[in-house]
């Protein structure tokens, strides 16, 4: 079987008048990214509404006496806003929260498109794009002091 031109991608960077050097393979496993971009939209709606659907069902199978608050099924929020409301600074401080996201934000590669950012302000880049995250779901168990993201 041999290779199959990346003609998802060529297409979707070509219509944005972007270069096609160094495409990689169309692999099922890339089309089925959201890395592919000629599938990334359709790719992303897909994840959203098989995680919209989980968390739907999960709240829905929740005990009564559970403990547990869903904090995202109505809409999605990113992080920063999320650390404005009481119940998220009762159990972490955003001070201490910042400090432990950037350790784990600068393994994460900046991509291509964030370049131009990040060498404006390295130093505020990873916290920054931390609070900016919108996690598929949220929440939250007082009781325990755990937030689940």
């Amino acid at each position: 079987m041999g290779v199959v031109e990346p003609q998802l991608c060529r297409i979707a960077l070509e219509s944005r008048g972007e270069s096609t050097d160094g495409l990689t393979a169309e692999t099922q496993g890339h089309i089925n990214s959201a890395g592919c971009e000629g599938m990334a939209t359709t790719v992303t709606a897909a994840h959203h509404s098989i995680c919209r659907h989980l968390w739907d069902s999960m709240h829905a199978a929740q005990k009564p006496k559970s403990k547990l608050t869903f904090v995202t099924l109505d809409k999605e929020s990113n992080v920063g806003m999320l650390w404005r409301r009481a119940e998220f600074l009762r159990i972490c401080s955003k001070e201490v929260l910042a400090e432990k996201a950037q350790d784990i934000e600068m393994t994460i590669p900046v991509k291509k498109s964030h370049e131009t950012r990040y060498n404006l302000d390295p130093g505020s880049f990873f916290v920054n794009r931390f609070w900016g995250r919108r996690p598929d779901g949220v929440a939250i168990n007082e009781a325990l002091k755990i937030v689940y993201i």
